[in-house]
């Protein structure tokens, strides 16, 4: 039975929004033509990777911790994050005077970790996961009196993420649906209380990674269900169990929740980078992962789509290896083995044909010790620059036109 939880009201976010004013930058909202195109409808971006921080967490962490008391500023503030949460309450505590303590996965994205200790927070590393670092965090504030600061999982905090609800409504006021990265639920609910408020009639979509998908159960069986296990590299909305604040919310006032693949997150990730010249995160990429992999049926778009860019802090050895994986979804990669003879000239013929269909050689790998291989044949792997999946069939049949035999990367 799912305990009974006060709903965040409009009048909090707004006294949220009147806390943040001075400290909290009004991201733009910018226009996307190449989703636009895809969808059918208008589409817009609400950049919060553009945020303190990079992400839209120091919201609700300093919302949160402004209304502590004087008594419980008096032992600071602890919480638990591999990242954008780690960044926002380090950063919010410092603004405030008051000391922070971060505990923080062993593995967490060297960057992230770097970020934090310059926000000001004592950073701990311990664990493999963010409910090891969790549990360190709780034991903590146990033992020093600190204030656990949750992620998304208070009436502070959702309401001080619900201001950017706000602001959309006055960049956009003639919104009609808003696409929305869920993972604990704070977002999307405090955008939800915003938005509802008023305008009832916009419609609310939550995306979450298929792979890390703990609401579409939890909402069917009326109560925050754990996933037993996640794998997504979008961590940002890696969250195994909704919260308790937000389900209210979601339940009652969100319109749908979709799920998006690992390609579609890494293509969504490669837009944003190329056409809107925006970095951003996996997760924060959600939106727009929606956008060019679900239908509008699915969506139920109406009106102009507004879509949340909800981070942007992203390892620069991550960005490489997600791109590499959006270029190869969205065809523009090819990896391929190719047997062809072993005789003088049998490499400059094969690269003849690709060279013949306008496409451009990353890379060659070429190898005679195959297994299946004959004792004339040797084995060649290519990796090829195509212009999208049309140039990377029309290569793949010239290829086999040639009489090649041809594998494509697993």
């Amino acid at each position: 039975m799912l305990a009974r939880v006060e709903p965040v009201t409009l009048d909090q976010i707004r006294a949220a929004r009147k806390l943040l004013d001075p400290v909290m930058r009004r991201t733009p909202v910018i226009a996307s033509r190449a989703l636009s195109e895809r969808c059918g409808h208008v589409v817009s971006l609400k950049c919060e990777n553009l945020q303190r921080t990079g992400s839209f967490k120091p919201r609700g962490a300093y919302n949160r911790i402004a209304n502590l008391s004087v008594a419980e500023r008096a032992c600071g503030v602890v919480a638990a994050s591999a990242g954008n949460h780690a960044q926002g309450v380090a950063w919010a505590a410092t603004e405030l005077g008051i000391p922070s303590t971060v505990f923080m996965p062993t593995g967490a994205p060297l960057p992230k970790l770097v970020a934090t200790k310059a926000y000001g927070a004592t950073v701990h590393l311990t664990g493999d996961t963010v409910d090891d670092a969790l549990v360190a965090a709780k034991e903590f504030a146990d033992e020093t009196g600190a204030v656990l600061i949750h992620p998304f999982d208070h009436v502070d905090i959702v309401a001080g993420q619900g201001t950017v609800g706000l602001e959309i409504l006055e960049q956009e006021p003639d919104v009609g649906t808003l696409v929305v990265p869920t993972g604990g639920g704070g977002l999307i609910a405090g955008i939800a209380a915003a938005v509802k408020a008023t305008r009832p009639d916009v419609r609310i979509v939550g995306v979450q990674a298929e792979q890390a998908a703990a609401w579409p159960r939890s909402l069917a069986e009326g109560r925050p269900i754990p996933l037993e296990t996640m794998s997504t590299m979008a961590d940002g909305i890696a969250v195994g169990r909704p919260g308790d604040v937000p389900f209210a919310h979601v339940g009652s006032q969100v319109d749908a929740i979709v799920t998006v693949s690992e390609d579609a997150l890494s293509r969504a990730l490669l837009l944003c980078l190329e056409r809107a010249k925006l970095i951003v995160e996996p997760a924060g990429a959600a939106a727009a992962a929606a956008l060019i992999s679900c239908s509008t049926d699915e969506l139920g778009l109406t009106g102009k789509v507004c879509a949340v860019l909800s981070g942007g802090n992203i390892d620069p050895l991550l960005l490489t290896h997600v791109v590499n994986h959006g270029l190869r979804a969205a065809g523009r990669y090819l990896g391929v083995h190719v047997t062809i003879p072993d005789r003088p000239g049998g490499l400059v013929s094969l690269l003849g044909v690709i060279s013949g269909n306008g496409a451009s050689v990353v890379d060659v790998v070429h190898s005679r010790t195959g297994g299946a291989l004959a004792l004339d044949e040797v084995e060649v792997f290519l990796t090829v620059e195509t212009r999208g999946p049309g140039h990377r069939q029309d290569l793949l049949d010239a290829l086999r036109d040639a009489q090649y035999a041809v594998r494509l990367q697993e």
